[in-house]
């Protein structure tokens, strides 16, 4: 899937993330992909690897991938 933008303007990305197993782990990586510039709001589930990143404007991929490997995790792909 390739970054979805909303009418008010939000653009919502889903990244497949390797090694998430619970929710501490969903937690890390919230937190992680969080701190970057832009992003409103993050939600990671460990059972699909999937995190859903919502952000003010397109995300620089290689920045995500920094903070999900920060986080002790790998970025897959872009969904």
């Amino acid at each position: 899937m390739t970054p979805q933008t909303d009418a008010s303007g939000s653009v919502t990305t889903v990244y497949q993330v390797k090694g998430m197993s619970c929710g501490h782990c969903e937690g890390a990586v919230s937190g992680e992909i969080s701190e970057i510039d832009g992003v409103t709001s993050v939600r990671a589930v460990a059972s699909s690897g999937e995190v859903t990143v919502a952000s003010t404007a397109p995300l620089d991929e290689d920045a995500v991938r920094a903070a999900v490997d920060e986080a002790g995790f790998e970025l897959v792909s872009t969904l």
